[in-house]
């Protein structure tokens, strides 16, 4: 296993390390509340991040997302890429990858996903989906949807006209223009503990184009999601690990800094060390997908350290701010809020262990898949 990265890969990295540095600031965060930045989703797509990723691959992906974990940057990058881009590139017919893929690209299109399938969604007789999920993270921004049926097919739902504003800020259907939604779908707001611009989504008949040969298709794509947002945790614990070691060094107590502190300095290095327990369990998952080795069950295992160790990471950073971390404005506080979200998002701890030990048992032996 080799993970360093490419040229391309790093370049892309250090673009969106730029980007996010520069835009994704506490005063802007602050003014987005619970949306979405436009205006650094733009400066994402017209610097051609999201199009990148059909040639970084899925580890490329990963080293994007963790430069926006780090700066909780309130855009559906992630969402898009997993649920769209490579789903649409690695699922699609030829005659969808042309004509989808283009709006993934340049961000006139937004795709979520409706995951893990949870047997919501049927599909009925006539080939219409009806249904309702909870919450969908980026669903306000979405003009796509990938969902999945009670039988594991995906389907790729139209969410608004491509254009239309109302389903994009989340507007209830009773709404004006919001009959702009896509027929048979509506959108009503959902407020999350990270600013995810979440969504409930109701199918009442609508018809969506199947992605994908079924189960197998799922399931790949849910092994991506899991391997995508585990990275995005990495960067979360990053960034809140940096803050924390950014105050300790700097707040100093009976004449001395924080860090020379025997616990603190303890407590921060079993932080960095489940930071650096994530990384590398997603780099390896994300490395087997793009050298098309079996990768469920490292996918598995890198959610399994981003849930529970990501939780250990958040919960250590605000602990080391103090009664600084108590205030709910203050910056580590929002890494807190999105590392206890992606903690249960695809599937909290026991979960995945639960669904890795099955796994590994129905494995015939100790092969690539339950490796």
């Amino acid at each position: 296993m080799d993970f360093t990265p490419s040229e391309e890969q790093s370049a892309a990295q250090g673009l969106a390390a730029r980007i996010f540095g520069d835009l994704s600031t506490h005063e802007r965060l602050t003014a987005a509340g619970s949306g979405t930045d436009a205006e650094l989703w733009k400066e994402l797509c017209a610097a051609g991040l999201p199009a990148a990723v059909e040639d970084i691959g899925l580890l490329g992906l990963v080293l994007l997302l963790e430069e926006q974990g780090r700066t909780t940057a309130q855009v559906p990058f992630a969402a898009t890429c997993v649920y769209g881009l490579l789903a649409v590139a690695e699922h699609g017919t030829a005659e969808q990858r042309e004509r989808l893929l283009p709006g993934l690209r340049d961000g006139t299109a937004v795709a979520t996903g409706a995951f893990p399938a949870r047997g919501r969604v049927r599909l009925a007789e006539d080939g219409a989906l009806y249904g309702a999920v909870p919450w969908v993270p980026w669903l306000r921004d979405a003009t796509h949807v990938l969902v999945a049926d009670a039988d594991l097919a995906l389907w790729m739902v139209e969410v608004s006209e491509p254009g239309a504003e109302a389903c994009a800020a989340g507007a209830e259907v009773s709404e004006p223009g919001a009959e702009a939604c896509a027929a048979g779908v509506t959108v009503e707001p959902v407020e999350t503990t990270a600013p995810w611009s979440a969504g409930r989504l109701v199918l009442d008949g609508v018809r969506g184009e199947r992605l994908g040969n079924g189960p197998e298709a799922y399931a790949a794509v849910l092994a991506t999601a899991r391997t995508a947002f585990a990275g995005l945790q990495a960067g979360v614990c990053a960034g809140s690990l940096g803050r924390a070691v950014h105050h300790t060094v700097t707040r100093e107590q009976f004449g001395r800094p924080l860090s020379t502190n025997q616990g603190v300095l303890l407590r921060a290095a079993d932080a960095h060390m489940d930071t650096e327990a994530i990384r590398v369990t997603v780099y390896e998952a994300a490395w087997r997908h793009d050298e098309r080795r079996a990768c469920a069950a490292p996918a598995l295992t890198a959610a399994w350290w981003a849930s529970e160790a990501g939780k250990r990471v958040v919960h250590a950073g605000q602990h080391l701010h103090g009664g600084t971390g108590a205030d709910l404005d203050h910056p580590v506080h929002r890494h807190f809020l999105w590392g206890r979200q992606l903690d249960a998002y695809l599937g909290c701890g026991s979960e995945v262990l639960e669904e890795l030990g099955l796994l590994l048992a129905a494995a015939d032996g100790p092969g690539e898949g339950a490796s």
